[in-house]
């Protein structure tokens, strides 16, 4: 019996014996690929300090070179060269150092900037299986862009910047389903972009400026997500880029477009930045670009687009940049572009405004140019009308003359031969003309209502049917169930599409009608924000005997599972931690998402009770708002309730209801600066008070008590401004706490400073997500609010 026990245990010895030999056998092959990079590379300055002796998953990252472990595998390598570095020697094989990379299998992230790579690259870099950024940027690789590239399923970020790739953008791109990030800026790429662009719909980014494309921008109008879109300086046009109105930045500089500015244009409310200069866009200019929700840079120089401006017309406050130098434009300078901000800067020269400067040309300049290209006023198009008409009416009456007289002749000749009762003909010919007549007026209204029936613009809510849904969760099976609550389940679809919904299934009341709910519903359309789980559709399901509705299905975007805010922010069992970028850009996110309850729809929504575990994050971190006051039942009456009464009243009720959001929104912040769980008023009392005496002594004191996981990772400045942001929100008298533009303005600042911090100390905790969405607020904002900039 001992004898067997003794072989047991000496059989356990060796198998972990082996089982650390093969660890240190992987560790140790990993760190001679990386050495072997290095000597690939010609030991660039940036790599002087590895050695044989480098334990490479302990090395302190820079800003030039890190090496990301996990599980004792690389996962992310960044090298960045120093600029104006040469080419690497003749004798470099890009072929080899793909070769020697991909014996790094477990690499996620890959940055490798200005290294001096050169060649085409290989299209073995698809044995990278699971890469999730590859950024490529500023080397010189030539010749296409490998379609194996496709074959990386998980890639979400491609960057290729500054290289001198050339030929066409390859169609099977659109095959990368998860990709967010798509730019190959500044190479020489040339030929029609592939349709399959509008197939990426979880793309965000898409950067294709300075190259050689040419014809229209795919539609893209079903890129629900996307958020930037920069195609400067190539040959693309004519039409206007179609896009989803979740767009902040657009710029189609020197190009070709040459039609008009689509109507479309007014409901991008979340435009930003808007950069249409150097092209031949014609027609009238529109003046609501001016005043859109979110621009602050707009710039139509360059074009022919016409019409007067009034002295009246409306500004958007932020507004920092407007160019409409060089155009066709008349009338006034709106007042709003002289009197704003002393940093706002406001360009006007080359027009036919009446400024009293010699910058302006005369109006007969403008109008003449109008019509040179084709531009024609309305009474002008009336009078060239009369004039087509009038030379037609001539032209028809000369010939009709011609014609009859040729008639007569022919008739004198042939009289004899005319064998065909005149009855008979003229009633053919009446038949006949009376048949064509019926078919032209048929194919009128046809043709009308198809023209007018193309021109509206479809909401993308919509009713679905419950065979649809119960289609899409194979009847409602258990293994499309997500969870429960005491009022409601939620299930997980798939529509025939290939899209992904998430169906919250609702019980009612016997006895509700579908049309209680109309008003509910119509109010739950408008809910759609970056920063909501935001409705798609809803479906009645009625009793046969009176048709009221039994049960109501909500449907909603479905957000890919990635946990919540708490899972990682506070959760014991997380393996990885949020760093203080992130839970920056995470709470902005949350407070921007508040704010669209409040104000993005009328009347807003408020009391929505918002706790940390009903914020998801999505695959690029993105936080989502999932649980929030839905507008259905008739027990939610409160958004009733504001629709009724004077505006004073009304606006009293908004004020209290923010103050008890904002609370909520307080206790979220005291988590994401604690680290700890609160699940009671208690709790958060305590820690709210350890904050604020510990801001009162000294930084030291304030960093023990905030997260360990972050405490020694961020700038004094930007964790004492969400500190105090944090406290005011959970100040006891409602109307003492800030507002949400306030909470907004403070979250911008303090990711403003610890950027800036982080540039200064050239030192970064930051994932590669919050890299690539770096957060730039703008600090140019007033406001009467105290406690701005971190004050308490």
């Amino acid at each position: 019996m001992e004898n067997h026990l003794g072989l047991k245990n000496f059989l356990l010895l060796l198998v972990l014996l082996l089982s650390i030999c093969l660890s240190e056998q992987l560790q140790s092959s990993q760190a001679k690929t990386l050495l072997r990079i290095q000597n690939l590379l010609n030991h660039p300055n940036v790599l002087s300090s590895w050695n044989n002796d480098t334990d490479f998953c302990s090395t302190e990252p820079s800003s030039t070179v890190t090496v990301v472990c996990y599980e004792g595998n690389i996962t992310q390598l960044h090298i960045i060269g120093e600029k104006g570095d040469s080419k690497l020697p003749e004798n470099f094989s890009i072929d080899s150092f793909v070769t020697t990379l991909v014996k790094l299998p477990s690499l996620k992230v890959v940055r490798l900037l200005s290294l001096g790579l050169w060649g085409p690259m290989p299209s073995k870099v698809s044995r990278l299986s699971s890469l999730e950024i590859l950024d490529l940027s500023s080397n010189f690789f030539h010749s296409d862009i490998p379609r194996e590239v496709s074959s990386l399923t998980s890639l979400q970020t491609l960057i290729l910047d500054g290289n001198k790739f050339t030929g066409r953008l390859p169609n099977a791109l659109g095959s990368l389903v998860v990709l967010a990030v798509l730019s190959v800026m500044n190479n020489s790429l040339e030929g029609h972009l592939p349709d399959t662009l509008g197939n990426l719909h979880n793309l965000r980014v898409l950067g294709l400026s300075r190259n050689n494309f040419t014809g229209d921008v795919p539609d893209l109008s079903g890129v629900e997500n996307l958020q930037v879109l920069e195609v400067e300086d190539n040959s693309l046009g004519p039409k206007f880029p179609q896009v989803s109105s979740k767009i902040q930045r657009i710029a189609l500089r020197n190009n070709k477009f040459a039609a008009g500015i689509p109507g479309k244009v007014q409901s991008y409310h979340q435009l930003e930045h808007m950069d249409i200069s150097s092209n031949k866009f014609m027609g009238p200019f529109p003046p609501y670009l001016l005043s859109l929700p979110s621009i602050t840079y707009l710039n139509v120089a360059g074009n022919k687009l016409t019409g007067m401006l009034f002295g009246d017309n409306q500004c958007n406050a932020g507004l920092d940049f407007v160019d409409l130098s060089t155009n066709l434009l008349s009338g006034r300078l709106p007042s709003c572009l002289l009197t704003g901000p002393k940093h706002r800067v406001v360009r006007f020269s080359n027009n036919c405004l009446s400024t009293g400067d010699r910058t302006q040309h005369p109006f007969s300049f403008c109008r003449n140019e109008a019509l040179a290209v084709g531009i024609l006023p309305h009474h002008k198009q009336k009078l060239a009308s009369k004039v087509v008409l009038s030379l037609i009416i001539c032209g028809s009456i000369t010939g009709g003359v011609v014609l009859v007289c040729a008639t007569i002749i022919v008739f004198r000749k042939f009289l004899a031969e005319i064998a065909a009762p005149r009855k008979t003909t003229r009633s053919i010919v009446e038949n006949a003309s009376y048949t064509y007549t019926s078919k032209l007026f048929t194919d009128a209204k046809y043709v009308t209502r198809a023209m007018k029936l193309g021109s509206l613009s479809l909401p993308s809510y919509r009713t679905f049917s419950s065979e649809e849904l119960k289609v899409a969760t194979n009847n409602f099976d258990a293994a499309s169930f997500i969870g429960n609550s005491s009022d409601d389940e939620m299930y997980r679809g798939h529509l025939k599409d290939g899209s992904y919904i998430a169906i919250r299934c609702l019980k009612t009341k016997r006895n509700y009608s579908s049309q209680n709910f109309i008003h509910h519903i119509e109010l739950m359309s408008k809910l759609r924000h970056q920063h909501l789980v935001s409705t798609l559709g809803h479906c009645f399901e009625c009793y046969l005997d009176d048709s009221s509705a039994s049960s109501i299905f909500l449907v909603f975007e479905y957000v890919p599972p990635n946990g919540t805010l708490r899972s990682w922010i506070s959760d014991t069992h997380a393996k990885r931690r949020l760093t203080w970028t992130q839970r920056i850009a995470a709470a902005i996110g949350v407070a921007r998402g508040m704010q669209f309850l409040h104000t993005g729809i009328v009347p807003g929504i408020f009391s929505n009770n918002i706790k940390i575990t009903d914020i998801l994050l999505d695959q690029n971190f993105v936080a989502k708002i999932y649980s929030y006051n839905l507008p259905v039942l008739d027990e939610n009456i409160k958004v009733q309730n504001l629709s009724s009464g004077s505006k004073e009243l009304k606006s009293t009720r908004a004020n209290s209801e923010e103050k008890v959001d904002v609370y909520d929104f307080g206790v979220i912040l005291l988590e994401i600066i604690s680290g700890r769980q609160i699940n009671s008023k208690n709790e958060v009392t305590v820690i709210q008070n350890q904050l604020q005496e510990s801001i009162m002594t000294n930084a030291v004191s304030t960093r023990n008590v905030v997260d360990p996981a972050i405490r020694n990772s961020c700038s004094d400045e930007s964790l004492k401004t969400m500190i105090g942001i944090c406290c005011r929100c959970l100040l006891q008298d409602a109307e003492d706490r800030p507002s949400v533009e306030d909470v907004i303005w403070n979250l911008q600042f303090a990711a403003q400073v610890e950027d800036a911090w982080r540039r200064d100390s050239s030192s970064s905790d930051a994932s590669p997500i919050s890299h690539i969405y770096n957060l730039k607020p703008n600090l140019s904002r007033k406001s009467n609010s105290p406690g701005r900039g971190g004050e308490l």
